[in-house]
C-alpha cells in the first residue's frame, strides 16, 4: 500500500458536497490539502477547515459580520 500525506478533493464547489471531507480524513487519518471548487487547475485552493466548518454551518466571519452592521 502506498501513502499518502494528503488528500485533493476535487468538484467540491458546494459545501453540501463537503461533508465527505470529514468522513475521508477520519476514515483515513491523513488531512485534507486541497479542495476543487470549480472545473480548472485555477480552481484548486488550500482547504481552510476553519472557513469549511464555518461554511456548513452558514456562520460569517467577524469582518462580514462588522459590515452587515455598519450598512445598517
Amino acid at each position: 500500500m502506498a501513502k499518502i500525506s494528503g488528500i485533493v478533493l476535487t468538484k467540491m464547489d458546494g459545501t453540501a458536497k463537503g461533508g465527505i471531507a470529514v468522513a475521508i480524513q477520519a476514515e483515513l487519518g491523513v488531512p485534507v490539502k486541497y479542495i476543487g471548487v470549480g472545473e480548472t487547475i485555477d480552481d484548486l485552493q488550500k482547504f481552510d477547515p476553519d472557513e469549511f466548518v464555518n461554511a456548513l454551518f452558514d456562520v460569517k466571519n467577524k469582518e462580514d459580520n462588522d459590515e452587515d452592521a455598519d450598512a445598517r
